[in-house]
């Protein structure tokens, strides 16, 4: 296997340009931040974007825990990259990545990132993250939402001629404020989700009465608990679906939170069942 390494200074874009990198040195999978990441879909690993300290990012991001690098070394034997591309601050993170990999040895070749951006370029990036907190993650919005429940910005949409061919490639990718923010740690109460929760199957047809509404908040994202009480459905299951989807969706729309499930208990229900 062949080295890519691709390093700059925190902020100045490595991430927002690894697809860019990875399709002009021709590598078949990227490791950024503790992510091993192939097609834009995650593999492997965790990202040290999601931890809640510096500290803990930086062990993340360099795979020191050692059940972390065993799942990247399996998903890459298992998929048998030709070339990986490594993004790091130094040529001291990329060589301690690599040892945690297992793959000292391996031919590297070492790209900067003033070799792919412009001064100005990399200015923006860094203004960015230290402005305003943005980190980009190179793969799309929905391979990130269960890593970064809560913490997803928004999608980004990246387009660079792929190397050689003149060809336009767009690549989504996805901005996050991770926990450990120069702007302050942030969180979402259990009561604003349930009140969110409450109104959306309150807007449902033939839902009568929203009653209690636990929630649950994981790793993961969040377990949902309703009760509610239905007006004379004729189709039970089907009324239950449908707030089931309208919670989920009006959750995850509202505060980009993954949800995990969302359980609906129909407690009692009213009217005569023979009507709709």
């Amino acid at each position: 296997m062949e080295i890519v390494a691709l390093i700059g200074p925190s902020g100045t874009g490595k991430s927002h340009r690894a697809s860019m990198v990875a399709d002009r040195y021709q590598a078949d999978a990227i490791l950024d931040d503790g992510l091993y990441i192939v097609d834009g879909r995650i593999l492997a690993g965790r990202s040290a974007k999601s931890e809640s300290t510096r500290v803990a990012a930086v062990k993340r991001a360099i795979l020191l825990d050692p059940d972390h690098a065993r799942d990247v070394r399996e998903a890459m034997r298992a998929q048998a990259p030709e070339r990986l591309l490594i993004l790091g601050t130094s040529r001291r993170m990329v060589e301690r990545i690599m040892s945690s990999l297992e793959l000292n040895g391996h031919a590297v070749e070492v790209v900067f990132i003033d070799q792919i951006a412009t001064g100005q370029e990399i200015e923006t990036a860094r203004q960015e993250r230290e402005g305003e907190g943005r980190h980009v993650i190179p793969v799309p919005t929905l391979e990130v939402r269960k890593t970064f429940s809560g913490y997803l910005i928004a999608p980004l949409q990246f387009i660079f001629f792929r190397h050689g061919r003149g060809v336009r490639v767009a690549v989504e990718k996805s901005i996050v404020r991770p926990t450990y923010s120069l702007l302050g740690r942030f969180y979402i109460a259990d009561t604003v989700l349930s009140a969110i929760a409450a109104h959306s199957a309150d807007q449902c047809a033939n839902v009568a009465e929203v009653g209690r509404v636990v929630v649950q908040s994981a790793g993961d994202g969040v377990h949902l608990n309703l009760e509610v009480t239905l007006a004379a459905p004729r189709d039970v299951l089907g009324v239950i679906g449908t707030v089931q989807s309208q919670v989920r969706a009006a959750i995850e729309r509202m505060t980009a939170l993954n949800v995990v499930e969302v359980v609906v208990e129909a407690r009692q229900i009213t009217g005569n069942l023979g009507r709709g």
